[in-house]
This record gives C-alpha cells, sequence and structure tokens, in this order.
C-alpha cells in the first residue's frame, strides 16, 4: 500500500488507516456505532496489517476508552511496527479537569492513554476539538511537554476551523512549541465543506490531512437506496435526509457509471478513491462492523479512478463556494493557483 508523510514532517502512514471507533463492548453512546472486541478485534488488525496498513487511529472518548484497550490488545508486540494515534477532550470524568485542553486535562489524559494503549509512546498525538477556555498557549506548552518527555512523538488536531488552526501554526511557531503536523477533519463527496478553509491551510503551512467519515457514514456505499428493514445509525439520527438530495443522487448515479464500467469496484472504492486523489490528503481512515467490508475498503487502495472519472465525480458533488473563496475564484483565478484549478476542473 502506498505511504505518504504527514504533512511537512517526517511521519509516514498508509493511505489507508484504520479507525477504532466500532472497538467497544457494545455499551453507551458508541455501541450503537459498533461492537468488535476480542478475538474479532485482532482479526480485524489482522486484516488491516497483510493489506500494509500502518496507522491505526482511537480516541480516549470512544467507548469510554474500551477502544484504546481493544486496539492495544489486538495490536500487542507488532505495535512498534505501526503509527497509533489517538486523541484528547472530551470528557472522561465528571470533574472539572476531565475534559477540554488545559494542562492538567492533556497531561493526565496522554498518561491514561498510555497505559490503556499498553505502549510506551504515542505516535500521533491529536486535540479532538478546539478549546475556547483555555489558551492555546497552555495547549500547545503541555503538547511540547510531551513530546520532550518521550510520551509523543507528534501532535495534531481535530475539527478545527480554519483560522483556530492557523491560529496555533502562529503560536506555535513564535512560542518555539511543537506544530501540528496533521489535521483529523471530516471529508467526503458528500460533505466538502473542508475545500474552503482547512485543506488549503493545510497544503500552505504544512499540515496533512486524516480523513474521517470518508463515506459520509455509509451513504456513499449505496446501500441506502434498497430498504433492506435494517434501522442503521444514520437513519436514526436523521442524517440520512440530509444527504437525499439531488446532490446525493447525482453523486451515486455517477458512481453507478464507475461500478458498471469497472469489474469488481464498489461504490464504497470508489467515493474513498476520490479522496486519495485530493490535495493535502495523507490518509483516509476507513473502519467497518464487519470483516467483509473491511476487506472491501481496502482493495480501494489496489486501483485508482482515471481523470474523466475523477472530474465526473468532481461535477456532481460540487457545492457552491463561499465568500471570499467565491470571489478570488471569479475575480483573481491567475493569482490564486488552488482555486483556479477547482475551477478549471468545472467547478
Amino acid at each position: 500500500m502506498e505511504r505518504r508523510f504527514v504533512g511537512r514532517s517526517g511521519l509516514s502512514v498508509s493511505v489507508l488507516g484504520f479507525g477504532a471507533m466500532t472497538f467497544s463492548d457494545g455499551d453507551g453512546q458508541f455501541g450503537g456505532v459498533g461492537a468488535t472486541r476480542g478475538a474479532d478485534a485482532a482479526r480485524q488488525v489482522d486484516m488491516c496489517l497483510d493489506a500494509g496498513v500502518t496507522l491505526f487511529d482511537t480516541a480516549d472518548v470512544y467507548a469510554a476508552g474500551r477502544s484504546e484497550e481493544i486496539l492495544g490488545e489486538a495490536l500487542g508486540a507488532r505495535r512498534q511496527h505501526v503509527v497509533v494515534a489517538t486523541k484528547a477532550f472530551g470528557r472522561m470524568g465528571r470533574n472539572d479537569h476531565d475534559t477540554g485542553l488545559s494542562r492538567r486535562h492533556l497531561i493526565a489524559a496522554c498518561e491514561a492513554s498510555l497505559k490503556r494503549l499498553g505502549t510506551d509512546w504515542i505516535d500521533l498525538y491529536q486535540v479532538h476539538s478546539f478549546d475556547a477556555l483555555v489558551p492555546l498557549e497552555e495547549t500547545l506548552r503541555a503538547l511540547d511537554d510531551l513530546v520532550t518527555a518521550g510520551k509523543v512523538r507528534y501532535v495534531g488536531c481535530s475539527n478545527y476551523a480554519g483560522w483556530q488552526l492557523m491560529k496555533a501554526q502562529a503560536v506555535a511557531r513564535e512560542q518555539g512549541y511543537e506544530r501540528y503536523v496533521g489535521q483529523q477533519i471530516q471529508y467526503s463527496l458528500m460533505v466538502r465543506d473542508a475545500e474552503q478553509e482547512l485543506l488549503p491551510c493545510g497544503v500552505d503551512q504544512g499540515v496533512g490531512a486524516l480523513i474521517w467519515s470518508p463515506l459520509a457514514q455509509g451513504y456513499l456505499s449505496g446501500k441506502f437506496r434498497a430498504d433492506t428493514g435494517d434501522a442503521t445509525r444514520l437513519q436514526q439520527s436523521g442524517r440520512l435526509k440530509a444527504y437525499e438530495t439531488a446532490t446525493g443522487t447525482a453523486v451515486l448515479d455517477a458512481i453507478d457509471a464507475i461500478v458498471a464500467a469497472r469489474d469488481g469496484v464498489s461504490h464504497s472504492q470508489a467515493a474513498l478513491n476520490w479522496l486519495l486523489r485530493r490535495p493535502g490528503v495523507s490518509s483516509v481512515l476507513v473502519g467497518a462492523r464487519t470483516d467483509a467490508q473491511l476487506a472491501d475498503n481496502l482493495a480501494a487502495a489496489q486501483w485508482a479512478l482515471t481523470d474523466a472519472e475523477t472530474e465526473a465525480l468532481d461535477r456532481a458533488s460540487q457545492t457552491p463556494m463561499c465568500y471570499p473563496n467565491s470571489h478570488h475564484r471569479i475575480f483573481t483565478q491567475e493569482r490564486n493557483p488552488q482555486l483556479f484549478a477547482r475551477y478549471k476542473s468545472g467547478e
């Protein structure tokens, strides 16, 4: 499987990574996401390793820490050969310092994650969201101290806004702290908001994108076109209606054409392939409830879309650009190469 560096760092990862949100005992909020554990979790990790996956991502808040424990157990002695990423921010207790990005919480959260993962270090430690109540200087200093202590190798962020990412990079540079090398963001054919600010900022600042929900919570697999009678998480949440639009139909139609023209290619693979061709993307995180779903997703790394197929998906999924990017595209195409490239592709 192809390897890419995360941004302008020396951290090498596989273009498809494994997201362990489905690892749990089936209880609580994350029980509805998945209940993979024990021998089943070990088998899925084996499948990933056999396919060339080197990046395994989780978070302390997933299943109240059980995802980290299950992942650590499934990796075992092989942990030293892979890149382990986890995240901190979410509430892990009832006390004031059991959430957020204060120095106290971050250091305690990292120590707890190390114990649950059964490892001495975390390759990529990511803040799971922006904390408007804690100065960035405090958060970044705490992360820098964790790197200095050898408990963390690289740091990243997740779910930041564009200005928050840029401010964090500026503060880190000014203070001499470790800078974010990666940003974990939502991005898919159905959710292209990251193209407005986050991806251009990442390309400019050398922050690689790790993609979550690349299949729009399963919508891009095409399975919702047939009423199976199964009440999935996407249907139960009511968010399926947000995708069942003219754009959603156009995207699935475009994927249909690609699947029909290729032997053995699935809708999910086509959607994942499109992401692998986007500027700034270092790795796309895939997860699955079943071995069959995982095997299908991993097969996306074995082929590539043509330019024509990519352009067809671009057109079907295009969304209006927001100001000021819309103004730049119309009046300053020549001086904004990335926006000009979007314009040339039909957007």
